[in-house]
């Protein structure tokens, strides 16, 4: 009987253990990879990809986390339609061959309650490398018009593109690429 009794417990607190942890789908209407780098040495050229889509598990109380998000870099929008056109090909993107970029991570930071970097793994152009992403700010806040959670931040990081074999115009366009990440994502 004591048996049975402790075995019904640590199952209890094995549920109430999974039970801090929540899904968030990514709302696209507040979710853009900006992106920003130095042209000819002179101003910066900056632009965004429109489509990202994907999942965020959190555990706060656990302090831990998992991200698994889908960028379309035919989604790219510098506000100048041929070089737009010019990113999609096979110069810097090619989005023909590769329709999605990809990060998954689950090494999550936290510093007092709130995400402070997420690490994990991003696959661009066919290539994965390591990728750390800083947190600029975080929150989570009871979104009125959803009805439900939302979490999200600012995050950053500096990427070299010919890690990921995006050689074009170097050294005249550089390598580091600043990326910066604008996310919410609604609790399911």
């Amino acid at each position: 009987m004591k048996k049975a009794l402790f075995a019904a417990a640590i199952l209890a607190a094995s549920g109430l253990a999974h039970a801090q942890e929540a899904i968030y789908d990514v709302e696209p209407t507040h979710a853009f990879v900006h992106f920003e780098v130095l042209h000819s040495g002179t101003s910066t050229n900056r632009g965004r990809f429109d489509t990202v889509e994907g999942t965020v598990t959190l555990d706060k109380a656990g302090r831990k986390g998992k991200v698994d998000v889908v960028v379309r870099p035919g989604s790219v929008n510098t506000g100048i339609e041929s070089y737009n056109d010019h990113l999609r090909n096979a110069d810097f993107l090619n989005v023909p061959v590769y329709p999605t970029a990809r990060f998954v991570g689950d090494g999550f930071i936290f510093e007092d309650g709130r995400v402070k970097s997420v690490s994990g793994m991003l696959t661009l152009l066919g290539k994965t490398q390591p990728v750390t992403l800083n947190a600029l700010r975080f929150n989570c806040y009871d979104n009125p018009r959803a009805k439900k959670e939302a979490c999200g931040g600012d995050f950053e990081t500096m990427l070299k593109r010919s890690d990921f074999g995006m050689t074009f115009g170097l050294p005249g366009i550089p390598d580091e690429v600043r990326i910066l990440i604008q996310i919410e994502a609604l609790k399911r």
